[in-house]
Protein backbone atom coordinates (compact mmCIF):
# COMPACT_ATOMS: atom_id res chain seq x y z
CA UNK A 1 0.00 0.00 0.00
CA UNK A 2 7.20 6.73 -3.79
CA UNK A 3 12.48 11.90 -5.58
CA UNK A 4 13.46 12.84 -9.34
CA UNK A 5 13.87 10.27 -12.74
CA UNK A 6 17.02 10.23 -12.54
CA UNK A 7 16.57 8.16 -8.94
CA UNK A 8 18.52 4.93 -9.81
CA UNK A 9 16.56 1.91 -9.12
CA UNK A 10 18.91 0.62 -6.75
CA UNK A 11 17.17 3.38 -4.63
CA UNK A 12 13.78 1.78 -3.32
CA UNK A 13 11.01 3.75 -2.62
CA UNK A 14 8.26 2.03 -0.94
CA UNK A 15 9.16 -1.55 0.60
CA UNK A 16 8.00 -5.19 4.39
CA UNK A 17 9.42 -9.77 8.24
CA UNK A 18 8.88 -13.49 10.23
CA UNK A 19 9.87 -17.03 12.35
CA UNK A 20 7.06 -19.14 12.32
CA UNK A 21 6.86 -22.68 10.70
CA UNK A 22 4.34 -23.82 7.59
CA UNK A 23 4.81 -26.77 4.71
CA UNK A 24 3.73 -27.60 1.00
CA UNK A 25 4.05 -24.90 -2.07
CA UNK A 26 2.32 -22.35 -4.26
CA UNK A 27 1.76 -21.94 -7.65
CA UNK A 28 5.62 -23.48 -8.67
CA UNK A 29 6.90 -22.73 -4.89
CA UNK A 30 7.11 -24.37 -2.07
CA UNK A 31 4.71 -26.29 0.57
CA UNK A 32 1.65 -25.36 2.09
CA UNK A 33 1.80 -24.29 6.08
CA UNK A 34 0.61 -25.11 9.15
CA UNK A 35 -1.13 -23.03 11.36
CA UNK A 36 0.22 -22.06 15.16
CA UNK A 37 -0.65 -20.59 18.17
CA UNK A 38 0.73 -19.54 21.14
CA UNK A 39 -0.79 -20.30 24.47
CA UNK A 40 0.65 -19.78 27.76
CA UNK A 41 3.81 -19.34 25.84
CA UNK A 42 4.10 -22.29 24.04
CA UNK A 43 4.07 -23.44 20.51
CA UNK A 44 1.35 -25.61 19.43
CA UNK A 45 0.24 -26.84 15.92
CA UNK A 46 -3.53 -26.15 14.63
CA UNK A 47 -4.80 -28.66 12.66
CA UNK A 48 -6.76 -27.81 9.18
CA UNK A 49 -9.84 -29.71 10.18
CA UNK A 50 -10.40 -27.50 13.75
CA UNK A 51 -13.98 -27.56 14.85
CA UNK A 52 -13.35 -24.16 16.26
CA UNK A 53 -14.61 -21.03 14.02
CA UNK A 54 -11.84 -18.85 12.66
CA UNK A 55 -11.85 -15.67 14.58
CA UNK A 56 -14.46 -13.01 12.99
CA UNK A 57 -11.78 -10.36 11.77
CA UNK A 58 -10.74 -13.10 9.31
CA UNK A 59 -14.24 -13.89 8.05
CA UNK A 60 -14.15 -13.28 4.49
CA UNK A 61 -17.52 -10.59 4.14
CA UNK A 62 -20.21 -11.43 1.98
CA UNK A 63 -20.18 -10.74 -1.93
CA UNK A 64 -22.94 -8.55 -2.06
CA UNK A 65 -23.27 -5.08 -4.88
CA UNK A 66 -19.75 -6.23 -6.10
CA UNK A 67 -18.64 -5.27 -9.40
CA UNK A 68 -18.82 -8.18 -11.42
CA UNK A 69 -14.75 -8.69 -12.44
CA UNK A 70 -14.06 -8.83 -8.71
CA UNK A 71 -14.24 -12.11 -6.49
CA UNK A 72 -14.21 -12.63 -3.10
CA UNK A 73 -10.56 -13.75 -2.14
CA UNK A 74 -10.10 -17.93 -1.33
CA UNK A 75 -11.36 -17.78 2.48
CA UNK A 76 -7.69 -19.62 2.86
CA UNK A 77 -6.19 -16.22 2.29
CA UNK A 78 -7.94 -14.96 5.49
CA UNK A 79 -6.52 -18.11 7.85
CA UNK A 80 -2.85 -17.77 7.22
CA UNK A 81 -1.03 -16.81 9.65
CA UNK A 82 -0.42 -17.06 14.13
CA UNK A 83 -1.33 -15.92 16.99
CA UNK A 84 0.29 -12.70 16.11
CA UNK A 85 -1.59 -12.44 12.78
CA UNK A 86 -2.97 -9.59 10.44
CA UNK A 87 -6.69 -7.91 11.78
CA UNK A 88 -8.43 -6.58 9.45
CA UNK A 89 -11.08 -4.24 10.12
CA UNK A 90 -14.22 -3.19 8.10
CA UNK A 91 -12.18 -4.03 4.49
CA UNK A 92 -12.54 -7.48 2.38
CA UNK A 93 -10.00 -9.02 -0.60
CA UNK A 94 -11.06 -9.48 -3.64
CA UNK A 95 -9.30 -10.55 -6.65
CA UNK A 96 -10.11 -8.77 -9.77
CA UNK A 97 -8.69 -9.40 -13.84
CA UNK A 98 -5.90 -7.26 -12.87
CA UNK A 99 -4.98 -9.47 -9.81
CA UNK A 100 -5.47 -8.82 -5.63
CA UNK A 101 -7.11 -5.69 -4.29
CA UNK A 102 -8.22 -4.12 -0.90
CA UNK A 103 -11.59 -2.68 -0.99
CA UNK A 104 -13.96 -1.63 1.79
CA UNK A 105 -16.65 -3.47 3.64
CA UNK A 106 -18.84 -0.76 5.30
CA UNK A 107 -19.53 2.77 4.72
CA UNK A 108 -16.86 4.99 7.04
CA UNK A 109 -17.39 8.64 7.60
CA UNK A 110 -15.08 11.55 7.73
CA UNK A 111 -13.11 11.15 11.63
CA UNK A 112 -10.67 13.73 12.88
CA UNK A 113 -8.68 11.18 13.36
CA UNK A 114 -6.84 8.74 11.30
CA UNK A 115 -8.59 5.31 11.51
CA UNK A 116 -6.98 1.50 11.49
CA UNK A 117 -7.78 -0.89 8.66
CA UNK A 118 -5.14 -3.53 9.31
CA UNK A 119 -2.39 -4.63 11.82
CA UNK A 120 0.03 -6.52 10.29
CA UNK A 121 3.00 -7.88 13.05
CA UNK A 122 6.70 -7.51 12.30
CA UNK A 123 6.24 -11.56 12.53
CA UNK A 124 4.84 -11.93 9.35
CA UNK A 125 6.99 -10.23 7.09
CA UNK A 126 10.69 -10.64 5.36
CA UNK A 127 12.99 -7.24 6.02
CA UNK A 128 16.63 -6.72 5.37
CA UNK A 129 18.39 -3.70 6.77
CA UNK A 130 19.95 -1.18 4.23
CA UNK A 131 22.90 -0.45 5.81
CA UNK A 132 25.61 -2.18 7.27
CA UNK A 133 26.01 -3.74 9.98
CA UNK A 134 23.24 -5.22 7.88
CA UNK A 135 20.11 -7.52 9.47
CA UNK A 136 16.91 -9.60 8.76
CA UNK A 137 14.04 -11.09 10.11
CA UNK A 138 13.16 -13.04 10.65
CA UNK A 139 15.78 -14.88 11.73
CA UNK A 140 15.57 -17.86 9.90
CA UNK A 141 18.60 -18.01 8.47
CA UNK A 142 20.77 -21.15 10.36
CA UNK A 143 24.43 -20.26 10.93
CA UNK A 144 26.91 -21.70 8.04
CA UNK A 145 23.98 -22.02 5.88
CA UNK A 146 25.66 -20.76 2.34
CA UNK A 147 22.62 -18.30 1.36
CA UNK A 148 23.97 -16.24 4.32
CA UNK A 149 27.41 -16.10 2.41
CA UNK A 150 25.62 -14.81 -0.73
CA UNK A 151 23.57 -12.33 0.77
CA UNK A 152 26.88 -11.20 2.76
CA UNK A 153 27.95 -10.74 -0.66
CA UNK A 154 26.09 -7.77 -2.07
CA UNK A 155 25.92 -4.39 -1.09
CA UNK A 156 23.12 -3.38 1.24
CA UNK A 157 22.46 -0.02 -0.38
CA UNK A 158 22.49 -0.99 -4.37
CA UNK A 159 21.48 -4.34 -4.25
CA UNK A 160 18.33 -4.56 -1.77
CA UNK A 161 16.29 -6.57 -4.77
CA UNK A 162 18.99 -9.37 -4.96
CA UNK A 163 19.00 -9.47 -1.14
CA UNK A 164 15.27 -9.67 -0.41
CA UNK A 165 15.14 -12.38 -3.53
CA UNK A 166 17.56 -14.56 -1.76
CA UNK A 167 15.61 -13.95 1.71
CA UNK A 168 11.98 -14.62 0.13
CA UNK A 169 13.64 -17.90 -2.01
CA UNK A 170 14.89 -19.10 1.51
CA UNK A 171 11.75 -18.67 2.70
CA UNK A 172 9.84 -20.64 0.13
CA UNK A 173 12.01 -23.38 0.97
CA UNK A 174 12.05 -23.54 4.71
CA UNK A 175 9.53 -26.07 6.37
CA UNK A 176 6.54 -24.30 7.68
CA UNK A 177 6.70 -21.04 6.85
CA UNK A 178 4.29 -18.41 6.74
CA UNK A 179 5.32 -17.43 3.38
CA UNK A 180 4.92 -20.95 1.72
CA UNK A 181 1.36 -20.16 2.02
CA UNK A 182 1.65 -16.82 1.11
CA UNK A 183 3.45 -17.83 -1.88
CA UNK A 184 -0.32 -19.38 -3.32
CA UNK A 185 -1.47 -15.61 -3.17
CA UNK A 186 1.73 -13.96 -5.18
CA UNK A 187 1.40 -13.42 -8.95
CA UNK A 188 3.37 -15.81 -11.05
CA UNK A 189 5.78 -14.92 -13.67
CA UNK A 190 2.87 -15.34 -16.68
CA UNK A 191 1.00 -12.97 -14.31
CA UNK A 192 3.75 -10.65 -13.07
CA UNK A 193 3.91 -7.46 -15.36
CA UNK A 194 7.86 -6.69 -14.54
CA UNK A 195 9.79 -6.29 -17.07
CA UNK A 196 12.42 -8.04 -15.82
CA UNK A 197 10.20 -10.65 -16.80
CA UNK A 198 9.99 -8.97 -20.44
CA UNK A 199 11.63 -10.57 -24.08
CA UNK A 200 13.45 -8.09 -26.37
CA UNK A 201 10.76 -8.51 -28.67
CA UNK A 202 8.05 -6.66 -25.73
CA UNK A 203 10.89 -3.91 -24.55
CA UNK A 204 10.86 -2.60 -27.66
CA UNK A 205 7.36 -2.26 -27.59
CA UNK A 206 7.91 0.54 -24.89
CA UNK A 207 8.79 2.78 -28.06
CA UNK A 208 11.05 4.13 -25.45
CA UNK A 209 14.85 3.46 -26.13
CA UNK A 210 16.43 4.52 -22.57
CA UNK A 211 13.67 2.41 -20.88
CA UNK A 212 14.10 -0.80 -22.47
CA UNK A 213 17.80 -0.12 -22.35
CA UNK A 214 17.66 0.34 -18.64
CA UNK A 215 15.29 -2.90 -18.21
CA UNK A 216 17.60 -4.65 -20.61
CA UNK A 217 20.80 -4.09 -17.92
CA UNK A 218 18.63 -4.78 -15.16
CA UNK A 219 17.76 -7.93 -16.46
CA UNK A 220 21.67 -8.92 -17.24
CA UNK A 221 22.01 -7.87 -13.66
CA UNK A 222 19.58 -10.20 -12.14
CA UNK A 223 21.16 -13.38 -14.50
CA UNK A 224 24.75 -12.12 -14.00
CA UNK A 225 23.98 -12.62 -10.48
CA UNK A 226 22.21 -16.30 -10.53
CA UNK A 227 25.04 -17.76 -12.70
CA UNK A 228 27.23 -16.29 -10.03
CA UNK A 229 25.90 -17.89 -6.93
CA UNK A 230 23.56 -20.68 -8.59
CA UNK A 231 26.84 -22.46 -10.56
CA UNK A 232 26.38 -26.32 -10.89
CA UNK A 233 28.95 -26.65 -8.05
CA UNK A 234 27.01 -25.04 -5.65
CA UNK A 235 25.16 -26.76 -2.47
CA UNK A 236 21.75 -28.66 -3.45
CA UNK A 237 19.91 -26.59 -0.82
CA UNK A 238 21.17 -23.77 -3.08
CA UNK A 239 20.42 -25.04 -6.04
CA UNK A 240 16.83 -26.02 -5.40
CA UNK A 241 15.64 -22.65 -4.03
CA UNK A 242 16.14 -21.22 -8.02
CA UNK A 243 16.59 -23.96 -10.55
CA UNK A 244 16.37 -21.92 -13.36
CA UNK A 245 17.27 -18.35 -13.68
CA UNK A 246 13.50 -17.62 -14.53
CA UNK A 247 12.63 -18.50 -11.10
CA UNK A 248 15.29 -16.38 -9.48
CA UNK A 249 14.64 -13.22 -12.06
CA UNK A 250 10.48 -13.55 -11.04
CA UNK A 251 12.08 -12.99 -7.23
CA UNK A 252 13.42 -10.31 -7.97
CA UNK A 253 10.39 -8.91 -9.77
CA UNK A 254 8.72 -10.12 -6.56
CA UNK A 255 10.94 -8.09 -4.78
CA UNK A 256 10.88 -5.04 -6.73
CA UNK A 257 7.10 -4.48 -6.91
CA UNK A 258 6.00 -5.35 -3.33
CA UNK A 259 8.61 -4.11 -1.24
CA UNK A 260 8.05 -1.30 0.95
CA UNK A 261 11.09 0.74 2.30
CA UNK A 262 10.20 1.69 6.36
CA UNK A 263 12.21 2.85 9.10
CA UNK A 264 11.70 0.34 12.03
CA UNK A 265 11.99 1.07 15.52
CA UNK A 266 12.89 -2.19 17.53
CA UNK A 267 13.39 -1.03 21.37
CA UNK A 268 16.57 1.08 20.71
CA UNK A 269 17.66 0.08 17.53
CA UNK A 270 16.24 2.21 14.98
CA UNK A 271 17.02 1.04 11.40
CA UNK A 272 15.72 1.60 8.05
CA UNK A 273 14.96 -1.72 5.90
CA UNK A 274 13.64 -3.00 2.97
CA UNK A 275 10.14 -4.92 3.81
CA UNK A 276 7.98 -7.08 2.29
CA UNK A 277 5.05 -6.82 4.03
CA UNK A 278 2.24 -9.53 3.48
CA UNK A 279 -1.73 -8.93 3.10
CA UNK A 280 -0.32 -4.52 3.15
CA UNK A 281 1.22 -5.58 -0.70
CA UNK A 282 -1.97 -6.30 -1.93
CA UNK A 283 -3.20 -2.44 -1.30
CA UNK A 284 -3.30 -0.92 -5.01
CA UNK A 285 -1.54 2.49 -6.42
CA UNK A 286 -3.33 6.17 -6.49
CA UNK A 287 -2.10 9.44 -6.83
CA UNK A 288 -4.85 10.29 -4.42
CA UNK A 289 -4.45 7.61 -2.08
CA UNK A 290 -7.19 7.31 0.87
CA UNK A 291 -4.96 5.38 3.36
CA UNK A 292 -1.26 5.19 4.35
CA UNK A 293 1.40 3.26 6.61
CA UNK A 294 2.30 4.01 9.86
CA UNK A 295 5.00 1.76 12.03
CA UNK A 296 4.13 1.05 15.62
CA UNK A 297 7.15 0.67 17.24
CA UNK A 298 5.47 -0.11 21.03
CA UNK A 299 4.69 -3.92 19.81
CA UNK A 300 6.55 -3.88 16.51
CA UNK A 301 3.33 -3.87 13.89
CA UNK A 302 3.01 -1.81 10.78
CA UNK A 303 -0.33 -0.42 10.53
CA UNK A 304 -2.39 0.82 7.25
CA UNK A 305 -4.81 3.86 8.43
CA UNK A 306 -6.99 5.25 6.39
CA UNK A 307 -6.34 9.35 5.61
CA UNK A 308 -8.21 11.32 8.75
CA UNK A 309 -11.42 13.30 7.15
CA UNK A 310 -11.49 10.55 4.48
CA UNK A 311 -15.15 9.34 3.36
CA UNK A 312 -15.15 5.76 2.65
CA UNK A 313 -18.13 4.33 0.97
CA UNK A 314 -18.84 0.38 0.96
CA UNK A 315 -17.16 -1.26 -2.09
CA UNK A 316 -14.47 1.95 -2.57
CA UNK A 317 -10.68 0.51 -3.29
CA UNK A 318 -8.38 1.02 -0.46
CA UNK A 319 -5.05 2.57 -1.88
CA UNK A 320 -1.37 3.68 -1.00
CA UNK A 321 0.70 5.73 -3.17
CA UNK A 322 3.58 3.82 -4.03
CA UNK A 323 6.07 6.35 -5.03
CA UNK A 324 5.84 10.94 -5.30
CA UNK A 325 7.49 12.50 -7.80
CA UNK A 326 8.01 9.89 -10.03
CA UNK A 327 7.43 10.02 -13.83
CA UNK A 328 5.86 6.97 -15.81
CA UNK A 329 9.39 5.39 -16.77
CA UNK A 330 10.26 4.82 -13.05
CA UNK A 331 7.09 3.52 -12.36
CA UNK A 332 7.45 0.96 -15.09
CA UNK A 333 10.88 0.54 -13.91
CA UNK A 334 9.56 -1.16 -10.61
CA UNK A 335 5.89 -1.87 -10.88
CA UNK A 336 5.38 -2.66 -14.35
CA UNK A 337 2.69 -0.33 -15.07
CA UNK A 338 2.04 3.65 -16.21
CA UNK A 339 -0.45 6.01 -15.67
CA UNK A 340 -1.68 8.49 -18.21
CA UNK A 341 -2.88 10.92 -15.40
CA UNK A 342 0.31 10.87 -13.68
CA UNK A 343 0.81 14.33 -12.02
CA UNK A 344 4.67 14.11 -12.23
CA UNK A 345 5.42 13.28 -15.47
CA UNK A 346 7.19 15.34 -17.82
CA UNK A 347 7.60 16.31 -21.31
CA UNK A 348 10.97 18.05 -22.10
CA UNK A 349 10.28 21.22 -24.70
CA UNK A 350 12.96 22.50 -26.36
CA UNK A 351 11.64 25.84 -28.00
CA UNK A 352 11.56 28.99 -26.83
CA UNK A 353 8.02 29.35 -26.36
CA UNK A 354 6.96 30.27 -22.59
CA UNK A 355 3.35 30.51 -21.47
CA UNK A 356 2.29 32.83 -18.00
CA UNK A 357 2.11 30.27 -15.19
CA UNK A 358 -0.09 32.64 -13.18
CA UNK A 359 -2.32 32.69 -15.31
CA UNK A 360 -2.36 29.23 -16.49
CA UNK A 361 -2.95 28.27 -12.78
CA UNK A 362 -5.54 30.69 -12.06
CA UNK A 363 -7.32 29.13 -15.29
CA UNK A 364 -7.36 25.47 -14.10
CA UNK A 365 -7.77 26.56 -10.28
CA UNK A 366 -4.59 24.90 -9.49
CA UNK A 367 -2.96 25.94 -5.93
CA UNK A 368 -0.24 25.07 -3.91
CA UNK A 369 3.21 25.43 -4.80
CA UNK A 370 5.10 23.73 -7.40
CA UNK A 371 6.17 20.42 -5.41
CA UNK A 372 2.40 20.19 -3.75
CA UNK A 373 0.25 21.74 -6.54
CA UNK A 374 -3.42 20.57 -6.70
CA UNK A 375 -6.62 21.33 -7.83
CA UNK A 376 -9.04 23.58 -5.84
CA UNK A 377 -12.51 21.86 -6.62
CA UNK A 378 -13.88 24.39 -4.51
CA UNK A 379 -13.06 26.89 -7.02
CA UNK A 380 -14.84 24.88 -10.19
CA UNK A 381 -17.82 23.87 -11.27
CA UNK A 382 -18.79 20.48 -10.21
CA UNK A 383 -19.59 19.08 -14.01
CA UNK A 384 -15.95 20.00 -14.79
CA UNK A 385 -14.02 16.94 -15.12
CA UNK A 386 -11.32 18.38 -17.64
CA UNK A 387 -8.44 18.58 -14.59
CA UNK A 388 -7.09 15.83 -13.64
CA UNK A 389 -3.56 14.55 -12.85
CA UNK A 390 -2.11 15.34 -16.55
CA UNK A 391 -3.07 18.78 -16.17
CA UNK A 392 -1.23 19.30 -12.90
CA UNK A 393 1.75 17.68 -14.52
CA UNK A 394 1.60 20.10 -17.64
CA UNK A 395 1.91 23.03 -15.32
CA UNK A 396 4.76 21.17 -14.26
CA UNK A 397 6.38 20.83 -17.86
CA UNK A 398 5.37 23.38 -19.58
CA UNK A 399 7.89 26.42 -20.21
CA UNK A 400 6.38 29.47 -18.15
CA UNK A 401 7.64 33.04 -17.38
CA UNK A 402 6.22 34.72 -14.53
CA UNK A 403 7.79 38.40 -13.40
CA UNK A 404 6.47 40.02 -9.92
CA UNK A 405 2.97 41.94 -10.88
CA UNK A 406 3.58 41.98 -15.09
CA UNK A 407 0.18 41.14 -16.48
CA UNK A 408 0.67 38.64 -19.65
CA UNK A 409 -0.36 40.00 -23.06
CA UNK A 410 -3.14 37.47 -24.74
CA UNK A 411 -1.37 38.02 -28.26
CA UNK A 412 1.97 36.95 -26.89
CA UNK A 413 0.10 33.96 -25.14
CA UNK A 414 -1.52 33.01 -27.99
CA UNK A 415 1.26 32.76 -29.93
CA UNK A 416 3.46 30.51 -27.30
CA UNK A 417 0.52 28.30 -27.25
CA UNK A 418 0.41 27.86 -30.99
CA UNK A 419 4.46 27.03 -30.75
CA UNK A 420 4.27 24.56 -27.85
CA UNK A 421 1.31 22.79 -29.47
CA UNK A 422 3.24 22.53 -32.71
CA UNK A 423 6.04 21.13 -30.51
CA UNK A 424 3.64 18.56 -29.10
CA UNK A 425 2.40 17.56 -32.49
CA UNK A 426 6.31 16.45 -33.84
CA UNK A 427 7.10 14.63 -30.87
CA UNK A 428 3.47 12.76 -31.41
CA UNK A 429 4.35 12.45 -35.00
CA UNK A 430 7.79 10.59 -33.56
CA UNK A 431 5.98 7.55 -32.39
CA UNK A 432 5.85 4.40 -35.07
CA UNK A 433 2.07 4.45 -34.04
CA UNK A 434 -0.86 6.64 -33.12
CA UNK A 435 -2.84 6.62 -29.95
CA UNK A 436 -6.08 5.18 -31.67
CA UNK A 437 -3.57 2.50 -33.22
CA UNK A 438 -2.23 1.69 -29.76
CA UNK A 439 -5.89 1.49 -28.27
CA UNK A 440 -7.38 -0.94 -31.52
CA UNK A 441 -3.89 -3.07 -30.95
CA UNK A 442 -5.23 -3.66 -26.85
CA UNK A 443 -8.77 -4.30 -28.25
CA UNK A 444 -7.46 -6.61 -30.14
CA UNK A 445 -5.60 -9.16 -28.24
CA UNK A 446 -6.98 -9.98 -25.41
CA UNK A 447 -4.86 -12.98 -24.84
CA UNK A 448 -1.75 -10.62 -24.74
CA UNK A 449 0.85 -11.58 -22.34
CA UNK A 450 0.89 -9.24 -18.98
CA UNK A 451 4.07 -7.64 -20.33
CA UNK A 452 3.67 -6.68 -23.81
CA UNK A 453 -0.06 -5.14 -22.66
CA UNK A 454 1.96 -3.05 -20.07
CA UNK A 455 4.71 -1.68 -22.58
CA UNK A 456 1.83 -1.07 -25.19
CA UNK A 457 -0.12 1.12 -22.01
CA UNK A 458 2.74 2.95 -21.19
CA UNK A 459 3.37 3.95 -24.71
CA UNK A 460 -0.19 5.08 -24.99
CA UNK A 461 -0.20 6.88 -21.84
CA UNK A 462 2.65 8.66 -22.62
CA UNK A 463 0.71 9.27 -26.11
CA UNK A 464 -2.45 10.57 -24.02
CA UNK A 465 0.04 12.46 -21.44
CA UNK A 466 0.79 15.07 -25.01
CA UNK A 467 -2.22 14.99 -26.43
CA UNK A 468 -3.71 16.44 -22.74
CA UNK A 469 -1.26 18.98 -22.47
CA UNK A 470 -2.42 20.54 -25.96
CA UNK A 471 -6.09 20.31 -24.99
CA UNK A 472 -5.30 22.38 -21.95
CA UNK A 473 -2.71 24.96 -23.81
CA UNK A 474 -6.37 25.22 -26.00
CA UNK A 475 -8.50 25.82 -23.20
CA UNK A 476 -5.64 28.36 -21.86
CA UNK A 477 -6.19 30.53 -24.90
CA UNK A 478 -9.95 30.34 -24.72
CA UNK A 479 -10.31 31.62 -20.85
CA UNK A 480 -7.26 34.03 -21.07
CA UNK A 481 -8.30 37.54 -20.62
CA UNK A 482 -8.36 39.80 -23.24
Amino acid sequence: MAIASSVSLQQPFHCLIFKPQLKDVRRGCSARPRYFEDTNNGIRPIKAATQSAPFPLFQPSQADDSPSELEPADPDFYKIGYVRSMRAYGIEFKEGPDGFGVYASKDVEPLRRARVIMEIPLELMLTISHKLPWMFFPDIIPVGHPIFDIINSTDPETDWDLRLACLLLYAFDREDNFWQLYSDFLPSAEECTSFLLASEEELSELQDANLASTMGEQQHRALEFWQKNWHNGVPLKIRRLAQDPERFIWAVSIAQSRCINMQMRIGALVQDANMLIPYADMLNHSFQPNCFFHWRFKDRMLEVMINAGQRIKKGDEMTINYMTGQQNNMFMQRYGFSSPVNPWDVIGFSGNARIHLDTFLSVFNISGLPEEYYHNSRLSNERDTFVDGAVIAAARTLPTWSDGDVPPIPSMERKAVKELQEECKQMLAAFPTTSKQDRKLLDSMPEASRTLEAAIKYRLHRKLFVEKVMQALDVYQERILF
